[in-house]
């Protein structure tokens, strides 16, 4: 699993009937402080993440391992939206709630 931020989404009205219902977030690496670095990435939705959460996703054929993106031609999948990350016995990160 990886570290990144969702940035932004992408809207596709036309597609593979694989991907219908799939929601595409606009992921970018991160830090465990959550400062954004590296590529920007289409990553498929599977925990209803929004933009400006810090998520771990996963890549390549682990992102066809959820129950959204079994079997679906998919390279990246958010799996799960960051909480807290503690590192070195201190919080780098804490979600605002």
């Amino acid at each position: 699993m990886l570290i990144g931020k969702v940035i932004g989404t992408v809207v596709a009205t036309k597609k593979d009937p694989e991907l219908e219902g799939l929601k595409l977030l606009l992921v970018k690496g991160a830090e465990p402080d959550g400062r954004t670095s590296g590529p920007v990435l289409v990553a498929a939705d599977a925990v209803g993440a929004g933009v400006g959460e810090l998520v771990l996703y996963a890549a390549g054929s682990s992102a066809r391992q959820t129950v959204q993106t079994k079997d679906r031609p998919v390279d990246h999948v958010v799996m799960a939206i960051v909480d807290t990350i503690e590192m070195d016995g201190q919080v780098r990160y804490e979600k605002d709630r």
